[in-house]
């Protein structure tokens, strides 16, 4: 019987993912969790064979683990990750059902096509073929499908690092999501080239609220203590300041890579015209070139003649390595004396080298594919799990190979609208990520 290929299923398994709901309205807010989708997975990885270990933080919160056993026991291994919560999706916003995994127009639509169930299905499609061919990869491989990643990671990655590090024994590296697609850019020549923006860097994140008080009172009659008013001046201060930047390695290599691939000079108070060959993955970079702070939610009042007590915003704050301290002063200045600065989440930047053994793997794996295309590093200004996997020592780098059609809009699809990712690609990525699984 001929034994299907990853890129044979990785289309359906992708499509079967979306449609499971795993909306995580964060810390605050229920969901419906991501047992459902966890209990999906447990049951494509035994039908070829295989023994995962299910893991439940709380009830629902569930996260999957599977260790395959390599030829070299004694190298470190590599754990291979993704995360199975989405962010919400109004379905009203959409043109298609966010959760019904629709193919149109070559894609696959829906909540998480993109962030990252694409990846997730790669992953199995992957993993169930090393099973069924009775391939043993070079070293160990942990494969984990975590719960919780857009929330943080508290009842995911950070709750299994915490509670179960035997997991990870022995694992030196890790690959997950945002990092691995291409954009295509011009040459000097007129002609066009794809380059893939492999991740080695992201920020880090602080997740504040501020809260101002004041004094409560009739909304007709003057109030020179407005909870409201204070917090909107400290908004305004925020908004307005001018965040110094700093080009780390992975900035100014991609920036130098793309500046040389497309002929584009750039200074570093200069650069917009060299960034917006990048289309939309011009956002990530933006967001990588200096710290940043985006009010998020506000909160305030009950009555529109009542002058509210207290007012409440949620600062959604991102940090380039070794600047925590640096950010958290700065906005506890910016906010004033009238708004207390209260830490709901936070994790660590991490900055991975552009150099090694797993690095020339993922070269090779994407050029075997692309003979053709340049590969740039790039830090990434969100975050991912693989911060949880850094407290035990893990070097994590974001590699999902999407090769995608230079007319698509992608990277702007991360937590947005309509979201979809081309078979194609998927099919791509597929083949690509096991020729890596394969050689690393």
């Amino acid at each position: 019987m001929e034994i299907s290929a990853p890129q044979d299923e990785v289309v359906r398994l992708c499509q079967d993912l979306i449609r499971i709901d795993t909306t995580n309205y964060g810390p605050d807010g229920e969901g419906p969790g991501e047992r459902e989708a966890a209990d999906y997975v447990v049951e494509q990885l035994r039908e070829v064979g295989y023994e995962p270990q299910l893991f439940e933080s709380q009830p629902g919160r569930a996260s999957v683990v599977l260790r395959i056993p390599g030829a070299d026991r004694e190298r470190g291994a590599l754990c291979i990750h993704g995360h199975l919560d989405v962010v919400p999706a109004n379905a009203q916003d959409w043109s298609v059902d966010p959760f019904e995994g629709v193919i149109k127009d070559g894609c696959v639509w829906g909540r998480g096509a993109v962030d990252m169930k694409d990846m997730d299905a790669m992953i199995l499609a992957c993993v169930r073929h090393l099973a069924r061919t009775g391939t043993v990869p070079p070293r160990d491989l942990v494969v984990v499908f975590f719960a919780d990643e857009e929330a943080g990671g508290v009842h995911g990655s950070q709750w299994l690092v915490e509670h179960h590090p035997e997991l990870f024994e022995g694992v030196t590296e890790a690959i997950s999501e945002v990092g691995g697609y291409s954009v295509t850019v011009p040459t000097p020549e007129g002609g066009d080239r794809r380059a893939y923006l492999l991740q080695t860097a992201e920020k880090g994140i602080v997740w504040l609220r501020l809260r101002a008080s004041g004094r409560a009172g009739h909304g007709s009659v003057p109030n020179d203590d407005n909870a409201v008013l204070h917090l909107a001046q400290a908004l305004s201060r925020i908004a307005e300041h001018k965040w110094p930047r700093e080009y780390i390695a992975s900035v100014r290599g991609l920036l130098d890579g793309l500046s040389e691939i497309t002929g584009t000079g750039y200074s570093d108070e200069d650069l917009e015209e060299l960034v917006e060959h990048l289309g939309g993955a011009a956002g990530f970079v933006r967001g990588s070139l200096q710290d940043t702070a985006n009010p998020t939610m506000l909160t305030a009042g009950y009555k529109h003649n009542v002058i509210p007590q207290e007012a409440v915003a949620a600062v959604d704050c991102r940090f380039l390595p070794g600047h925590e301290e640096s950010l958290m002063a700065t906005i506890a200045e910016l906010a004033g004396d009238r708004v207390v600065v209260e830490v709901e989440h936070r994790d660590i930047a991490l900055d991975s080298p552009f150099e090694g053994p797993l690095v020339d793997a993922m070269k090779a794996a994407l050029l075997a594919e692309d003979p053709e295309a340049a590969i740039l590093p790039y830090c990434l200004s969100g975050g991912t799990d693989n911060k949880a996997l850094s407290t035990m020592g893990i070097t994590g780098y974001g590699f999902a190979p999407l090769r995608l059609p230079a007319d698509l809009d992608f990277a702007p699809m991360f937590h947005g609208i309509d979201e979809r990712v081309p078979t194609e690609s998927l099919e791509f990525g597929a083949k690509v990520l096991l020729r890596l699984i394969e050689t690393c």
